[in-house]
């Protein structure tokens, strides 16, 4: 019973066809064509009956009396030949006007069948690209973003949007492509430590002789690799927060957070025989403060690790061009200009491979930048060519009072450095 009332709705309903870009185009020239047409045609027709001049009276003209006595007979050479009346010349224009509308209606029919032929041949030809699009569109997936229109033709709209289309899958392609290296770095990342861990365990465990010392030892070991590991996911969860945007902006006072940072990393510049040298100056900015943090602590915290014996961090707040800026340079090894871009991607370390590993994890920098993108701040690396790096970040300003920048309270500092 379903299936019969299914084809009675069919029935009842007929399907038309999907009213697809094509199909409008072809329509759309149709009737163009049709209006066109229509109107000179009744252009024509007006032009020609007037050409034609108004039919002649139907009555015929009264003779004057005189008129009757002038008359002459006809001709010889006219007798025989049919004389047309007033009557029959009205008659035949009239259906001389009628032939030419009921042809040239004809004409118009015929010539309305051919341009929706041609409009629809036309429209195809003109809609080709964008099949073109649509299929590569539908056969792209995540493992051929390689795949590239490169559309021939004149230089229109239907090519601009081709060249955007590729230029869209190959921003896709870079990001897919950092997505991947961004997972295998962090499975390698995570994974180090927990087969540290693992492997101190089943040491200790295995030694029939361990001693209370032996256990202790492996044990402090173990948080130590757990210390690790929880610096690792704070910093991914960090960058994660950083890339998706932040809803809420605030005012917070870039150079209070510059010196309460300093403050906090004294001892550690004391035990790598690294000076500080701050100049601060007022800078209120708007944005994420605890964001805001981490970026200067990262800027800090990569000038001391990248940094030579003796060596020295400059450290400068202001206010510059209407932003908030914060500018950290450090002595240091010389940095090629060209591998500047390798510094800020994630778990990438300059001149250190997994088997010689450098300090740190390699996040530090690219959370930088994802902090700074977050705030739409303005982000400048310089390398010198003495050594070392000048980092510079330019935060929205506020017009706003802004409180000196004094040293933080003992306890807030205490807290930072635990």
């Amino acid at each position: 019973m379903s299936v019969i009332a299914g084809i009675a709705r069919r029935i009842a309903r007929p399907h038309l066809p999907r009213r697809t870009v094509r199909l409008r185009m072809t329509l759309l020239y149709g009737g163009l064509f049709l209006v066109s047409g229509a109107s000179l045609l009744a252009i024509t027709y007006v032009l020609v009956r007037h050409a034609v001049g108004a039919p002649p009276a139907k009555e015929p003209l009264p003779l004057a009396p005189d008129d009757a006595s002038t008359m002459l007979p006809p001709r010889p050479e006219a007798r025989g030949r049919k004389v047309y009346t007033a009557d029959d010349l009205a008659r035949q224009t009239d259906e001389v006007m009628h032939e030419f509308l009921v042809q040239s209606g004809f004409a118009l029919a015929l010539m309305l069948v051919i341009s929706i032929v041609l409009g629809w041949i036309v429209a195809g030809r003109m809609l080709r690209p964008l099949r073109m699009i649509t299929a590569t569109a539908q056969d792209i997936s995540a493992t051929s973003l390689h795949q590239r229109l490169d559309l021939a033709g004149p230089d229109d709209e239907l090519k601009e949007l081709g060249h955007t289309f590729d230029s869209l899958l190959g921003r896709l392609e870079t990001a897919f492509e950092a997505q991947r290296r961004f997972v295998a770095n962090a499975s390698h990342e995570l994974r180090t430590p927990l087969a540290r861990q693992r492997a101190l365990g089943q040491v200790v465990l295995g030694d029939p002789e361990a001693s209370v010392e032996s256990l202790r030892s492996a044990h402090e070991r173990i948080l130590a690799a757990g210390v690790q590991q929880e610096q690792l996911i704070e910093g991914l969860l960090t960058l994660a927060k950083s890339q998706g945007g932040i809803d809420v902006r605030e005012p917070f006072d870039l150079a209070r957070l510059t010196v309460e940072v300093v403050y906090s990393r004294r001892a550690e510049a004391q035990f790598r025989s690294v000076t500080f040298h701050p100049s601060v100056s007022p800078a209120l900015a708007v944005g994420h403060r605890n964001l805001a943090e981490r970026l200067v602590t990262n800027l800090v915290d990569n000038a001391m690790r990248h940094n030579t014996p003796n060596g020295w961090i400059q450290v400068v707040t202001g206010t510059s061009e209407g932003r908030a800026t914060i500018t950290v340079t450090n002595s240091g090894p010389v940095v090629p200009p060209d591998a500047i871009d390798q510094l800020f991607q994630p778990f990438q370390r300059l001149g250190a491979t997994r088997a010689a590993r450098a300090e740190g994890h390699g996040l530090g920098l690219s959370i930088v930048q994802a902090v700074a993108y977050a705030h739409d701040a303005t982000l400048t690396t310089v390398a010198r060519p003495e050594g070392g790096l000048s980092i510079s970040v330019g935060f929205p300003a506020v017009s706003a009072p802004v409180p000196p920048a004094g040293p933080p309270r003992p306890e807030h500092a205490a807290a930072r450095t635990r």
